[in-house]
Formats: structure tokens, C-alpha cells, sequence
């Protein structure tokens, strides 16, 4: 039997229909289960040029992210693994939002309303990125999937009252927006029931010459900061803000990463086996966000300019990647084959009062804007 023309044009257009991963748009779909059986989801976003970004709900996460190289061919710059499972067995944080508190707090305490706090120590003697069962490690409920020329998904996540033992309910939302100018937003925003502290932030591993490809210490890397904020031998800050200026910490007119970073010189980069402190951008919190750090691959030519309004910039080198981890490549993941940029409030700030407040009340929203803007720098040859 044969088509008629009508037909056959009916069908033809029914192959141009765009599919669910259509240009600027998002999809749904599952994402394998965890140990325990609990079933995993992730959402991508798709824009007009390609340029993808999957968000899974375990640890509202980052899983992937893929963006042109200077040559305009596709790569995925974010690490991470393959299956839902291994996020909760080789757990790395990869692409995670950490919290309720991001980073390290002194041996897991603190004192609120003159109440004394404990939480879990899950980092030496130290509580690191919420505890043992922080952000990262819980499921998170899709609340708001958005399509259209800035397609967006917001996950939420209620952590209940005693909750690693931090006080008050808190109720977080996470929103990813990805635009037509290759730029990806993370909104953070939180409120509690009672006085609590907070600070969250997104721990994504980075490598702009793609996922598996090895080394990230050839990237060049801006910091704009005259101070960073040393640390003890459990990774602590002492309190002091210590001048950038004539040590291996100044990043201020760009660097590659891997300069400076086996020289021996600085003991804080031995106690870390490399990069694992907070640069000082502000002393307090910005009105609005500003360039918090630029990161230039020279082999693919991707840049990665990071804009936040937080106080400070956690930048970690890869040191405790060991070989131990497969990712979504098929490749082992080693020391140095990404870098981490965290924009939050300086560690430790609920037991240093010069650090300021993470303090959250009542009536109040914590917020954090993570901006990260994505071009090519270098002719396409």
C-alpha cells in the first residue's frame, strides 16, 4: 500500500517533532536505585546549543554536564559515576550539595543561645559537610521541572529537627537553571523553624578538558583575594587572615595549579597534599554576585568564570582522589584530576566569632547564588 502525499508529509513531520531532550528543554527519567532499594531520578536540561546538565535527586547533585571545547566537540566536565549506587558506597561528594553546614566545624561542636551542639565526626576529629548522613547522602523531591529557553528543576529536601543534631527544622530548596548562554545557575535557599546555622554550598568536581581525561593542574586559575584564612594539621582555621602576597596561595594574577603545588614551601599545603583551604574574598557577604574565581583549560579551551556573593572560596585540588574511584568514563580517578570551588561562609565560622554569624532565625532566608558561566577561549583551529 502506498503513502499519499498528505500522508507522507503528516509523517515526516511527525519525525521533526522534537523529543523529550529537545533544545531547551527538561526530561525526566529514572535513575537506578540505592542500596536500600530507594529508586533514584534525574532531570536533564537541555539548551539551544547542546549544552546539557543532569541533576540527580540523591544529594541534589550534579551528575553530568556537557559543554564544547574550543573545536566545538562535546565533553562531560563533570565527575562523577555511572549508577546511583555507587554515590552512597565510594561516597567523593561528586557534583553534591553539601550541607547543613558546608565544610568543616571543630570537633563537630558548637554553641547556639547557649546550648551546647554536637554533630557527628566524620573528617579526623572534626564534623566535615553536615556529618555522616549530610545533603549529599539523602533523596531529595523534585518539586518544579520548567522547560523553555532557560529550563530549570527545583529538588527539596526537609531536614527535620535534630537532624545530625543541629537544631530546627530546615527546609531547602535547590534550584539548577541552565541558559542559552551556556550558564548554569544553582540557587540555594533555606528557612528554619527555630534558630539554627547554615551554609550550603555545591562540591562539584571539575575538569574542563573532560571527565577521565587526567590532570587538571595545567588550568590556569584566578582568585581575587588578598587573604586566605590558614589552617591547622586536622585542616581547622586558626583565625588569623593571613596576606596571599609572596606565597603559593596568591592566585590573584592566575596561575596554573600545579605551579606551586609540590613545592614544599608551605606546610598547609603538606597537612593537605595540596589546595584544601578558604580564600578570603570579602569579609562579609556581597550585595550582589561578583567573579569569585575564573578557571582556563589550555587544551580544550574552556573557561569556567564562578560568581557568588558569599564572604569565601573553598578551592580543593583533587588531593584525596587515590585512585580508588571508576568513573562514568571507565577511568580511574587520581590525585589532581579536578578541582572543587565551594562559594560559602568561612569553616568553622560558628566557633570563630571574627568570621561573622551562619546563625538563620525564624522569619529569616538563607540564600546562595553559584553562578557558573561557560565560554572557549583560543581560535578553533
Amino acid at each position: 500500500m502506498t503513502l499519499t502525499l498528505r500522508a507522507t508529509a503528516l509523517w515526516l513531520a511527525a519525525l521533526a517533532l522534537p523529543t523529550a531532550a529537545a533544545a531547551g528543554d527538561a526530561s525526566r527519567a529514572a535513575f537506578g536505585k540505592l542500596p536500600d532499594g530507594s529508586a533514584v531520578e534525574a532531570v536533564t536540561l537541555r539548551n539551544d546549543h547542546g549544552v546539557t546538565a543532569r541533576v540527580i535527586t540523591l544529594g541534589a547533585s550534579l551528575q553530568s554536564l556537557t559543554l564544547p571545547d574550543r573545536h566545538g566537540k562535546m565533553a562531560d566536565v563533570v565527575l562523577g559515576y555511572p549508577e546511583a549506587s555507587t554515590y552512597i558506597t565510594q561516597p567523593q561528594y561528586f557534583g553534591a550539595t553539601v550541607g547543613r553546614f558546608a565544610n568543616r566545624i571543630a570537633k563537630g561542636r558548637f554553641t547556639l543561645d547557649g546550648k551546647h551542639y554536637q554533630l557527628p565526626i566524620n573528617d579526623g576529629p572534626n564534623s566535615l559537610h553536615g556529618g555522616t548522613r549530610g545533603f549529599d547522602k539523602v533523596l531529595w523531591t523534585i518539586t518544579r521541572v520548567s522547560k523553555g529557553p532557560a529550563p530549570s528543576v527545583t529538588l527539596r529536601y526537609v531536614s527535620p529537627n535534630g537532624d545530625q543534631g543541629y537544631p530546627g527544622t530546615l527546609t531547602v530548596d535547590a534550584t539548577y537553571t541552565l541558559d542559552d548562554s551556556n550558564q548554569l545557575t544553582i540557587d540555594y535557599r533555606a528557612t528554619t523553624d527555630a534558630p539554627t546555622i547554615a551554609n550550603i554550598s555545591n562540591h562539584t568536581y571539575w575538569n574542563l578538558g573532560g571527565e577521565g581525561s587526567g590532570s587538571v593542574l595545567d588550568d590556569v586559575l584566578t582568585i581575587p583575594a588578598d587573604h586566605f584564612t590558614p589552617v591547622d594539621a586536622t585542616l581547622i582555621p586558626t583565625g588569623e587572615f593571613r596576606a596571599v602576597a609572596g606565597t603559593d596561595y596568591d592566585f590573584r594574577q592566575g596561575k596554573p595549579i600545579g605551579r606551586d603545588i609540590r613545592d614544599g614551601k608551605e606546610p598547609q599545603l603538606l597537612q593537605g597534599r595540596g589546595y584544601d583551604m578558604n580564600w578570603v574574598i570579602s569579609r562579609h557577604k556581597a550585595d550582589k554576585a561578583r567573579v569569585v574565581a575564573r578557571v582556563a583549560d589550555p587544551h580544550s579551551g574552556r573557561v569556567l568564570s564562578l560568581y557568588s556573593a558569599q564572604p569565601g572560596l573553598q578551592f580543593y585540588s583533587g588531593n584525596f582522589l587515590d585512585g580508588t574511584s571508576v568513573g562514568k568514563s571507565g577511568r580511574i580517578y587520581r590525585q589532581g584530576d579536578a578541582f572543587v570551588l565551594e562559594p560559602q561562609i568561612f569553616p568553622d565560622t560558628p566557633n570563630q566569632p571574627a568570621f561573622g554569624s551562619a546563625r538563620l532565625d525564624p522569619g529569616q532566608t538563607y540564600d546562595n547564588r553559584i553562578v557558573y558561566r561557560f565560554s572557549v577561549e583560543g581560535a578553533a583551529h
